[in-house]
């Protein structure tokens, strides 16, 4: 029987992404299909990756597959709302104010006048542009601070700790009425802003975590021993094999973003007219609640659906990329 081929503990067979592939373990196939091997297996492959062994799980996950059409539809009518909803968010008609469906407006007039059809389809713009701006920025400030500050250790790793229970000891909501309240803009960015200035501790700790528990693996320390820099052990080594976990919480935290968006504007310290919001329609649509509750409810289940679609997404990606669950 052929002897099969050693792979260091802890190494990722096959990932190709560092580890113990870039020690010699790249030239590692299965003996499958080879002369001695087990029979009727076809040709020597290399061992399926963490990545595409998730991808086939993924791919097999009905939550993931729906979730990811509804995120497809979103990110499709954010790029480009007047594929169905042809029209100005802005333009209203007084006249029509509270008024029911109608043939061009299927959801109905809210108190303005305004279509709430049209004003719901073009908020998904803002919601997913807020989300998607606030996720990638909490998730590249908290990974590379968590990342270093594991890698490291000592006095940074202490002073990071120490920094981030300040800032989970702030309230999210009174933060942003506190600090939105002093800004004038009616642009994304300053609640893109805050988002990433209260979001990067969590992300930070979870990167922090994975970090620490693979630097102990025995191709890291066989990288060092090798020469390796630090920034090619973190690059190569630990970064590709640390970064399921904060893809996983960042996937979840989109939806929440989202939420938190609408929630501030709601409140009336997010965006503000004349941006077109499904916290702005749905404040001004509580005040009409009994005579026009139509106003309300699609903003608020289009709300709803886009926050249950991305928890669902990360909630299928986790259990992909956990290899306890397989």
């Amino acid at each position: 029987m052929p002897e099969q081929p050693y792979e260091p503990e802890g190494a990722i067979a096959g990932t190709g992404m560092g580890g113990a592939m870039d020690l010699g373990a790249s030239e590692a196939v299965t003996l499958e299909g080879t002369p001695g091997g087990p029979p009727g297996r076809g040709p020597a492959a290399r061992p399926r990756s963490l990545w595409s062994d998730a991808w086939r799980d993924l791919r097999r996950n009905p939550v993931f597959l729906l979730s990811a059409l509804v995120i497809c539809f979103l990110a499709l009518i954010s790029l480009w709302p007047s594929l169905i909803a042809p029209g100005s968010p802005l333009s209203c008609d007084l006249a029509r104010s509270q008024d029911g469906p109608a043939p061009g407006a299927p959801f109905g007039y809210d108190g303005q006048g305004c279509n709430v059809y049209t004003r719901t389809v073009h908020g998904a713009r803002t919601s997913v542009t807020v989300g998607l701006c606030a996720t990638l920025g909490v998730a590249l400030l908290g990974s590379v601070l968590g990342g270093l500050a594991g890698y490291f250790g000592g006095i940074w790793d202490a002073l990071l700790s120490r920094l981030t229970d300040i800032f989970f000891a702030i309230p999210v909501v009174l933060g942003g009425l506190v600090l939105l309240s002093m800004v004038t803009s009616t642009t994304v960015w300053p609640v893109v802003g805050f988002m990433v200035l209260l979001g990067w501790p969590q992300i930070s700790r979870i990167a922090r975590g994975s970090v620490i528990t693979v630097k102990q693996n025995d191709y890291v320390q066989a990288a060092r021993a090798l020469g390796a820099s630090d920034t090619r052990i973190l690059l190569r080594h630990i970064a590709p094999n640390a970064v399921a976990p904060v893809i996983v919480v960042a996937t979840i935290a989109l939806g929440t973003y989202i939420a938190l968006e609408a929630t501030l504007s709601y409140l009336g310290v997010g965006l503000r007219p004349p941006s077109v919001s499904w916290g702005i329609d749905i404040s001004a649509a509580s005040p009409f609640i009994r005579n026009a509750p139509h106003a309300l409810l699609w903003p608020s289940g289009a709300l709803a659906v886009t926050v249950l679609a991305f928890i669902m997404l990360g909630d299928a990606v986790r259990d992909a990329l956990d290899p306890k669950l397989r």
